[in-house]
């Protein structure tokens, strides 16, 4: 599997400047991947680059892969974060490219946690 490099990170980001809102109906998910520097440092770049696959393997347009930065729980890198419309966000840790393989077929594709993998359900947003 070839490594994520920064002009592939940026190409992704552009292919979606400006939608990046769920509500305003472009996808239907989206799934966060955490990439402070405790996140690359654990991988996070495999796991980005599993999503990038496993959406492009299966032609999925509807969910979108983005990053941001450090989530606060750096012991649980690498994270992502599953967005779904209509549905609480999940955070995942501990994250290897087969258990990003798992989380797709069963959250994204059916729309069940995958609950071994599971950290957090719900937003950490006060509100």
């Amino acid at each position: 599997m070839p490594t994520m490099t920064i002009a592939d990170l940026r190409k992704e980001r552009d292919a979606v400047k400006g939608k990046m809102h769920l509500r305003d109906g472009d996808f239907r998910g989206k799934v966060i991947v955490h990439m402070g520097t405790c996140g690359i440092a654990a991988g996070a770049r495999e796991i980005v680059t599993t999503f990038l696959n496993e959406k492009e393997k299966r032609n999925i347009t509807d969910i979108l892969i983005t990053t941001s930065g450090c989530a606060g729980l750096c012991s649980r890198e690498p994270m992502v974060t599953v967005e779904l419309l209509n549905a609480p966000p999940v955070k995942y840790g501990h994250l290897t490219a087969d258990k990003v393989v798992t989380i797709f077929q069963e959250h994204i594709l059916g729309g069940r946690i995958a609950q071994e993998f599971a950290i957090g359900v719900g937003s950490e947003r006060g509100g």
